[in-house]
């Protein structure tokens, strides 16, 4: 219970600190309950619609994290009612409302609801067409029946636009911070990798035990890229269709150009980071009981300097950028001088580092690589900062 409780803490807290995934799925429920609430009082109290209850889902159903998703989803969900519901008029009204019937309209529906064009929204198609039939086989004659028919779409347009004005005007959706955020989240996730592996390379204490750990750790950020990626394409869709932009102090920004080079740079530097655990976890053995002391200390101060680097990072702050990319600039030029005496230790201590069936030529490689990536991503942040010639 204490364990499930620090959780909670931790959630809350991360959605208070940030624009991140938590403080989204606060706004979303937010917003979504007040959207359904207004739907609901506009259809039953003052529509005084027989099923009100079509109008609180639809504001429901479109809620995004960006307009231009809610927007793109009412679309989606109004073409899918309207075709669920046509379907089941056509074919009510020319058989009747017997079992065979709603047999075929479902058989109908749920072939329709295979169109890919409606994306998420597909199977709205036939539970449309269901509520439909059973609206159908309660009406009295062909004009009730007609009524009925023509009142879910309309509840189904109220819902939509309710949904769509409240998440416009309501905590509006603006994520320019989310790119940033993901690239937070990546780095953080990243250092905290690295400032493990350092005092055990330093010591030259590799147990199974702990490089096993260290590499399946490095397996999971897979799930954390793909979460900054996602924040990344938030961020960009949230531009669109948001008249709130023309207000935003972001106005300017045209595009995530630098972010999305950030985020493919720290891509990298992940599957370089899961190379160097994977050496370090099928190796462990031999390095441990190796006698090049003076290799792994130069190469544990390495990456000391490269947790730096992603401390910089993962403090990213669109405000402070132009300092932050200066520091950057600094804490990469200090890994390119401990990696150059990462190499002088290997000649001094006579490392096999040519010798394939040995992990020292390896590590050498993947500190190579890791240093000319961290240096792209200095550049790229430094591009982003620079004065942007006038058009």
């Amino acid at each position: 219970m204490g364990r499930r409780m620090t959780l909670v803490r931790e959630w809350f807290g991360r959605a208070k600190a940030g624009e991140g995934h938590e403080r989204q799925t606060i706004e979303l429920v937010v917003k979504s309950a007040l959207a359904a609430t207004i739907a609901w009082f506009v259809a039953n109290d003052l529509m005084a619609a027989e099923s009100p209850a079509f109008a609180p889902f639809s504001a429901i159903v479109i809620m995004q994290v960006t307009v231009y998703q809610s927007l793109l989803q009412a679309l989606r969900y109004v073409a899918a009612v309207c075709v669920g519901v046509a379907l089941q008029a056509a074919l009510g009204f020319a058989l009747g409302p017997g079992v065979g019937t709603f047999a075929l309209v479902a058989l109908v529906a749920l072939a329709i609801g295979q169109w890919r064009r409606l994306g998420a929204q597909r199977t709205q198609v036939a539970t449309a067409a269901f509520f439909a039939f059973s609206m159908f086989v309660t009406g009295s004659g062909p004009t009730e029946r007609l009524t009925q028919l023509g009142q879910i779409i309309l509840l189904v347009l109220v819902g939509c636009a309710i949904g769509v004005l409240v998440n416009v005007v309501v905590l509006p959706p603006m994520r320019y911070r989310g790119a940033e955020h993901g690239v937070r989240s990546l780095a953080a996730a990243l250092r905290g990798l690295i400032d493990d592996m350092g005092p055990a390379v330093r010591d030259g204490d590799l147990n199974e035990d702990d490089t096993s750990d260290l590499r399946r750790r490095a397996a999971r950020l897979r799930p954390v890229n793909d979460q900054a990626r996602a924040s990344l394409e938030t961020a960009r869709e949230s531009r669109y269709l948001n008249p709130w932009r023309l207000l935003s102090r972001h106005r300017g920004r045209s595009s995530f150009t630098g972010y999305e080079q950030l985020l493919e740079a720290l891509q990298r530097i992940t599957y370089q980071v899961g190379s160097l655990t994977r050496c370090l976890d099928q190796n462990a053995t031999e390095i441990t009981r190796g006698d090049d002391g003076g290799f792994l200390r130069a190469y544990a101060d390495l990456l000391d300097h490269l947790s730096r680097i992603m401390g910089v990072l993962a403090g990213l702050d669109e405000d402070r950028l132009s300092d932050q990319a200066d520091e950057l600039c600094a804490a990469v030029e200090e890994a390119e001088r401990a990696r150059s005496r990462l190499a002088e230790a290997g000649e001094h201590d006579a490392v096999p580092l040519d010798d394939p069936a040995r992990p020292y030529g390896v590590l050498l490689v993947e500190a190579t690589r890791l240093t000319e990536e961290f240096r792209h991503t200095s550049e790229v942040l430094n591009a982003e900062v620079s004065p942007r010639p006038a058009h």
